[in-house]
């Protein structure tokens, strides 16, 4: 296990929520920020705050090197060939609508298939929706499995020389399930089709290399591993890229500008219009260096291990409905606590200064597969403890005798 001294890093996790020590368990959905990275993102704004690209004076270029030094961390971070091969968004969301908005307009036609799976995040399925409605393309769904989890036939059966798109989440934010993304890849290539990655919630928890995984886009945000919100990232094999058309336009992305016609900047410029998100991009290349430095094996053992036993507790709570496979996971439980809404439990539970998800986790059809309306959601990172886990089991216990009736 990670050692205690980690959590020292984390200066919110020191606070007291409702007279209790703060337990955070909603990492899936936002993780916190390790003291590396407030001060890098300080830094930037007292010393080095200027635009990028433009200026010659002294701040101007040292911002620069601050977002470019920060796109090269990320592109060694997950294996990138270059780092033309990174372009600077959002977040996930934007990364998928780039490819979703730019890419498929150029592939698509009526007809044609993008293949999906019932468990993704809506970021990663209204997108191709859209997609499918302009081009009349049709959406196909690998089917899952009764724990969630995907058979590689079923991927066989569902992929056709028809399919253009493949976009799959490499981790399940509801059921954890680990995909095998590097052979639905290979599958997805056979067929001639290019394969999209949602790595929201894989990149913080595993070491992630895209050439190995021969994915040709790859989205991740920097939010979810310890770097600020509104800063993600889009890899995008070159070949591609560079045929792809931008999807904003203004300062910034242009290469010559005419009053009736305009070329663009190389990648990865090209898609990167206006002023960027300098100073994510900045906490971002903290963040990373701050996971490098922890180790991403070590980070992944940790979650594993974590996961596992709070899996173990979990199970002996009587009435306690866990969703999603026993093994092969990623470091969150999703459950339901008999008839007490999500929302009635994760109330109950922050009165206890422990905070944890509820609601339908941005999947709403994966919550009809389930045939459920929501669930809760307790998600675990570096920072977490096994006594975590005990206070979560205590409260869950608690929340049994609160409602009473209610359970069962």
């Amino acid at each position: 296990m990670i050692t205690a001294d980690i959590r020292e890093l984390f200066p919110i996790l020191k606070q007291e929520v409702n007279g209790h020590p703060l337990v955070y368990l909603d990492s899936a959905a936002t993780s916190q920020k390790p003291i590396q990275v407030i001060e890098a993102l300080k830094h930037y704004y007292e010393w080095d705050n200027a635009n990028v690209h433009r200026g010659v004076h002294t701040l101007g270029s040292r911002a620069t090197d601050a977002y470019e030094g920060a796109r090269a961390k990320v592109a060694k971070f997950i294996g990138a060939a270059s780092e033309q091969e990174i372009i600077f968004t959002r977040g996930t969301t934007t990364a998928i609508n780039i490819v979703a908005s730019s890419f498929a307009q150029s592939v698509l036609r009526e007809g044609d298939e993008i293949v999906l799976t019932p468990m993704e995040h809506h970021s990663n399925l209204i997108p191709w929706q859209q997609a499918a409605k302009k081009s009349g393309a049709v959406l196909k769904y690998i089917p899952l499995q009764p724990d969630g989890s995907i058979l590689l036939a079923d991927v066989e059966n569902t992929i056709t020389d028809r399919t253009k798109i493949v976009s799959v989440v490499y981790v399940s934010n509801v059921l954890g399930v680990i995909n095998p993304v590097k052979e639905i890849a290979q599958i997805a290539h056979k067929h001639g089709a290019k394969i999209m990655v949602d790595g929201a919630q894989s990149t913080p928890h595993m070491k992630v290399n895209v050439q190995d995984l021969d994915c040709d886009f790859y989205a991740l945000s920097g939010h979810k591993m310890c770097g600020p919100t509104g800063i993600g990232a889009l890899y995008g094999k070159k070949s591609l890229l560079n045929n792809m058309e931008p999807v904003e336009f203004g300062g910034e992305m242009i290469d010559h500008v005419d009053l009736y016609e305009s070329t663009w900047k190389e990648l990865p410029w090209k898609f990167e219009g206006g002023t960027p998100m300098i100073a994510g991009a900045v906490g971002l290349g903290a963040a990373i260096d701050f996971l490098t430095e922890v180790g991403m094996d070590n980070i992944y053992k940790h979650d594993v291990q974590l996961t596992n036993y709070a899996l173990d507790r979990m199970m002996h709570i009587e009435d306690l409905s866990i969703y999603g496979p026993t093994t092969n996971r990623a470091g969150l439980v999703t459950f339901n606590l008999g008839d007490v809404h999500p929302h009635d439990v994760a109330t109950v539970l922050d009165s206890m200064g422990i905070a944890i998800r509820a609601g339908h986790h941005c999947c709403q059809p994966l919550m009809r597969w389930l045939e459920v309306s929501s669930t809760a959601r307790a998600s675990f990172y570096l920072y977490n403890t096994e006594d975590d886990v005990d206070r979560l089991v205590m409260a869950l216990q608690k929340t049994k005798e609160y409602f009473g009736d209610a359970i069962g």
